[in-house]
C-alpha cells in the first residue's frame, strides 16, 4: 500500500515537471512570435515610411544628382526591407509547421481586373508543331479538346493622321458659271489643327497637366512638329470658342437650389515684379445628392467676399437671376457675407462635417486624446447612418435622417458640451468643441433638408485636378490665362462626373461649334450630351 502511494506521488511529480516544461516552452516560443511580430510590424512601418517618403518628397529643393542618389537609396531600402519580410514569413512558416499549428494565412495578392472588352483584340494562335500522337507504336491524329487563352495588354503610340478636303470645282460652259462646295468650318480658320487635335492638346494640358513644351516634344517623336506656340494659341482660340457654352453652363449649375462652394490657391504670374502672387480658383458644384452632376470654375485675383457675392449675383442684363438656396461650405470667413440673411434673405448657410471631424482628427495624431476618439467614433456612427441613404430621394433621405441621425447629433451636442465645461480655454481640444458647436446649426443643416449633403468632400474631389496641375504647371501666366483654363476645365471635369470621355466629349464638341445655332446650343452641356456619332 505504502509503495502505491510512493508510486503516484512520484508520477505526479514527473507529470508536473512534464507540464512545466511544456509551460516554459509554450512561453519561449510565445515570446519569439511576439518577437517576430513585432519586427514585421516595424518592418511594415518602415516601407510606409519609404512610401510616404517617395511620394512625398519636395524634389524641387533637390538638384538633378541630389534626386537621382534619393530615389536610388529608397529603392534599394524598400528591396531590402521586402527582403527581410519574405525571410521573417517563411520563418513563421516554419515555425508553425513545427509546432504543428496552422500558419498565418499571407496578404492576398490583389486580384487582377480582366481587361477591358471593348479594345480591340488581336490573336496569336499557338499549337503543338505535330498533332499526331507521338507515343510508340500510336501515331493517331490527336484531336482538340479545349483551349487556354491568356491577355496581355500593349499599346500603340498616339497616331497622327490628315484629315484631306478635296472641293470640287464644277462649272456650266452654256452660262459660265463655277459651282464649288463651302469650305468645312473649322475652330481655328486657316490652321492645321483639326477637332481632334485641338481636343488632344487642351485634355493634355487641363486634364493630363502636360505643358506645351512637354506636348512638342512627345508629339516630335510621331515626326509630327507642332511648335508650343502654335500649341497655345490653338487652345487660345479654344477657351474663346467655349465661352458661350460656358455660361450656359453656369446657368445649368445655379439652377440648383443646394451648391457647394470652395476655392483653392493658385499663383499668377506677375511680370511687372518678376514673381508670382496668389490667385485662386473658385469651384462651385450642384448638390451631391443632384441627379445631373456639374461643377464649375472661376479665376479671380483674390479670396474676398466680393468674388462669390459677384459671381452668385446673377446680371440682369443677360436675364441671370440672383441665386438663391443653401450654399455649403467649409465656414471660410468670406462665405458670411454671401450666406448675410439680412442682404440676401433666400439664401441659407450649411457647414461641411468633414472640416468639423478634422479637428478632432488632428488631436488624435499622437494618440494621447480620449475626447478626440470618441469625437471620431461618434461622426463614424452619423457617417455610417449616411453611407446607408444613397439612392433614396430627398424626401426619403430627409426622414431617415430625423429617424436614425437626429438622435446621434443630440446626443454628440450634449457630450460635446459636457466635455467642454472641463477643457481649458485655448487649448486645441476647446478650438475643436468650439468650432462644432459654434456651427452646429449649419452643421446639422442637412437634418432638415434632404438635398443637402452631409460633407463638402464632393466638391473637394473636383477640385483637386487643380492642386495636381499645380505641381507640374506651377503658374497662371495671366488673368485671361487663368479664366480660360477655368472655361475648359469646367465643361471637360462636368463631362467627366457625368460619365463622358473627357476627349470624345471635347471633340464633338469642337466639331459641332462652328455649324450649331445658339438656340441648339444646350445640347452641348455635359449633362445633356450625346455624341453625334451616337
Amino acid at each position: 500500500m505504502q509503495q502505491q502511494v510512493q508510486d503516484q506521488a512520484q508520477q505526479l511529480s514527473e507529470r508536473d515537471q512534464a507540464l512545466a516544461q511544456r509551460d516554459a516552452l509554450l512561453q519561449r516560443k510565445d515570446r519569439e512570435i511576439a518577437l517576430r511580430e513585432a519586427k514585421i510590424e516595424k518592418i511594415q512601418f518602415e516601407l510606409a515610411r519609404l512610401k510616404r517618403w517617395t511620394y512625398g518628397a519636395k524634389s524641387e529643393a533637390m538638384n538633378a544628382d541630389q534626386r537621382r542618389l534619393f530615389e536610388e537609396t529608397l529603392a534599394e531600402d524598400e528591396a531590402a526591407l521586402r527582403a527581410q519580410l519574405e525571410r521573417l514569413r517563411r520563418e513563421a512558416e516554419a515555425a508553425a509547421a513545427a509546432a504543428g499549428t496552422k500558419p498565418k494565412a499571407p496578404p492576398r495578392k490583389p486580384r487582377r481586373n480582366p481587361l477591358p472588352a471593348h479594345l480591340r483584340r488581336v490573336e496569336h494562335r499557338h499549337d503543338p508543331e505535330h498533332t499526331d500522337c507521338q507515343e510508340q507504336g500510336c501515331g493517331r491524329p490527336m484531336q482538340r479538346i479545349g483551349e487556354d487563352v491568356t491577355e496581355r495588354l500593349d499599346v500603340v503610340p498616339a497616331e497622327f493622321f490628315v484629315h484631306r478636303h478635296i472641293y470640287g470645282k464644277w462649272a456650266c460652259r452654256h452660262c459660265q458659271t463655277l459651282k464649288q462646295a463651302p469650305s468645312v468650318p473649322e475652330i481655328v480658320e486657316g490652321g492645321i489643327a483639326a477637332s481632334g487635335l485641338l481636343a488632344h492638346t487642351a485634355i493634355s494640358r487641363f486634364v493630363d497637366h502636360l505643358p506645351y513644351y512637354r506636348q512638342e516634344s512627345i508629339n516630335a517623336r510621331s515626326g509630327v512638329h507642332t511648335p508650343r506656340s502654335t500649341l497655345a494659341s490653338a487652345t487660345g482660340q479654344v477657351g474663346a470658342a467655349l465661352e458661350p457654352l460656358y455660361e450656359l453652363h453656369k446657368r445649368f449649375i445655379l439652377d440648383c437650389r443646394v451648391v457647394h462652394a470652395d476655392e483653392t490657391p493658385v499663383a499668377l504670374l506677375d511680370p511687372g515684379a518678376g514673381k508670382t502672387r496668389r490667385a485662386y480658383m473658385w469651384a462651385y458644384a450642384r448638390s451631391w445628392h443632384d441627379l445631373a452632376p456639374g461643377v464649375i470654375y472661376e479665376f479671380c485675383r483674390g479670396r474676398g467676399a466680393q468674388y462669390p457675392v459677384a459671381f452668385l449675383g446673377g446680371d440682369n442684363n443677360l436675364g441671370e437671376r440672383r441665386w438663391s438656396g443653401t450654399l455649403l461650405t467649409d465656414r471660410y470667413g468670406a462665405y458670411d457675407t454671401v450666406v448675410d440673411p439680412r442682404l440676401y434673405p433666400g439664401r441659407i448657410s450649411a457647414a461641411c462635417a468633414a472640416h468639423a471631424r478634422r479637428n478632432f482628427e488632428e488631436l488624435t495624431k499622437d494618440g494621447t486624446s480620449p475626447i478626440g476618439l470618441d469625437a471620431l467614433r461618434r461622426f463614424a456612427r452619423i457617417y455610417e447612418v449616411e453611407g446607408e441613404l444613397k439612392g433614396l430621394s430627398d424626401d426619403e433621405r430627409r426622414a431617415h435622417r430625423q429617424r436614425l441621425a437626429r438622435p446621434l447629433w443630440h446626443e454628440m451636442r450634449q457630450w460635446l458640451e459636457l466635455e467642454r465645461r472641463m477643457v481649458a480655454d485655448g487649448s486645441a481640444t476647446a478650438k475643436a468643441i468650439d468650432y462644432t458647436l459654434v456651427h452646429w446649426a449649419a452643421l446639422t443643416r442637412h437634418l432638415e433638408d434632404g438635398a443637402v449633403a452631409l460633407d463638402n468632400n464632393h466638391l473637394e474631389r473636383q477640385i483637386k485636378p487643380w492642386a495636381m496641375g499645380r505641381r507640374t504647371w506651377q503658374f497662371v501666366g495671366s488673368e485671361l490665362a487663368g479664366q480660360r483654363a477655368a472655361i475648359i476645365m469646367s465643361l471637360v471635369q462636368s463631362a467627366r462626373m457625368n460619365g463622358h470621355d473627357p476627349w470624345a466629349y471635347l471633340r464633338d464638341v469642337l466639331q459641332r461649334l462652328p455649324t450649331l445655332p445658339n438656340s441648339c446650343l444646350a445640347e452641348l452641356l455635359p449633362h445633356l450630351w450625346t455624341s453625334a456619332q451616337a
